[in-house]
């Protein structure tokens, strides 16, 4: 028998085969391109690149830390085949209850900061709820949740900006809450150091535990994963409650950084969660993801980000930029897995 058929087979998937290998180290392929590239193109200062300087860097990771941590919930959400529109908005409501609750109210740390975690659980949780129980679109019920936030906001901080002033008298937040605005050795945020270990807790859970195995089981295919004895309505009701409790971190981080907290904080944090998410390699249908790679993407955006700034580019042609990688992250995902390339 002629052993023709086969080689011109091999030959022919052997593109395919590194076109899906490409998409799936596509985050920290990309990672080492934007690199590279702010390093090309980075603008000099007395001979320096200013993009490797050490205050820049720390920049880079502290401008991720938000949008990361989001992104570590979001990616739970996704390989479980869902969506949550609703994180950003959730994160400025935990932010101002946090400044409400230290300020207004004058509520110590260890009491005010597992009451805003609570209720980014819950929020959370609600929304796996309505969407798992009721049969809704999780895309309609995070929208929906979404408007709830930023309403619960407005209500919660009287439609005013609230500034966080430290100090032991009434209307000052405990000085210790200001950690998180400050760096490690100077360099380090103390706010990126909350995303790292974060970022390997939800590894470890995503990889090496029954959960996550269930997870991506529930993503993959609900109805086997139903037959195979896996609860399905918890597991997807506990992704949007993980979500919620990464909004609610992300809050607190965001009003420790930058000592304040408003019913506008968060704007448009989702779609950059979503964006490293995608370019992270997780499968948009369910079922594959890769934590490592939703951490890279999303060191990814804030190394471009930070590249265009200092090349004076417009926030316009940062935002096309940004909309640009992730339609093709996407589109190379989608080629690959309706090509019969491997979704992992």
């Amino acid at each position: 028998m002629s052993t023709t058929p086969t080689t011109t087979t091999a030959s022919g998937n052997h593109p395919r085969s590194l076109l899906a290998w490409l998409v799936r180290f596509q985050s920290l392929l990309g990672l080492i391109l934007v690199v590279a590239a702010g390093v090309l193109f980075s603008p000099r200062r007395h001979g320096h690149i200013l993009f490797l300087a050490p205050d820049n860097i720390a920049n880079i990771i502290r401008s991720i830390s938000e949008t990361g941590i989001l992104a570590l919930g979001m990616t739970f959400v996704i390989i479980a085949a869902g969506i949550d529109l609703s994180v950003g908005a959730v994160l400025g409501l935990c932010s101002v209850l946090t400044a409400t609750l230290l300020v207004n109210s004058g509520w110590g740390l260890w009491s005010t900061l597992p009451l805003v975690v609570v209720t980014g659980v819950v929020f959370g949780a609600v929304q796996g709820v309505i969407a798992t129980r009721l049969r809704i679109q999780a895309f309609i019920v995070t929208l929906a949740g979404l408007q709830a936030a930023r309403g619960l906001s407005l209500i919660a901080s009287n439609n005013a900006f609230i500034n966080i002033n430290y100090g032991a008298g009434p209307g000052n937040a405990p000085p210790a809450f200001g950690v998180l605005g400050q760096r490690i050795g100077g360099v380090f945020p103390v706010a990126t150091l909350v995303f790292v270990v974060l970022a390997v807790l939800a590894a470890f859970l995503l990889n090496n535990t029954r959960y996550g195995r269930y997870v991506i089981a529930v993503g993959g295919n609900e109805k086997a994963a139903r037959l195979s004895g896996i609860p399905v309505a918890p597991i997807k009701i506990s992704v949007y409650a993980l979500t919620g409790f990464c909004s609610a971190i992300a809050g607190i981080v965001h009003a420790g950084q930058f000592s304040f907290g408003s019913p506008n904080d968060g704007t448009g944090y989702e779609l950059n969660a979503i964006a490293a998410v995608v370019i992270g390699g997780t499968d948009l249908f369910g079922g594959a993801g890769s934590m490592v790679g939703t951490i890279a993407g999303a060191i990814m955006l804030g190394a471009l980000a930070n590249i265009l700034q200092l090349n004076d580019v417009s926030a316009a042609m940062q935002l096309l930029a940004t909309g640009a990688i992730i339609v093709i992250a996407a589109a190379l995902q989608t080629y690959v897995v309706g090509r019969g390339g491997s979704r992992r």
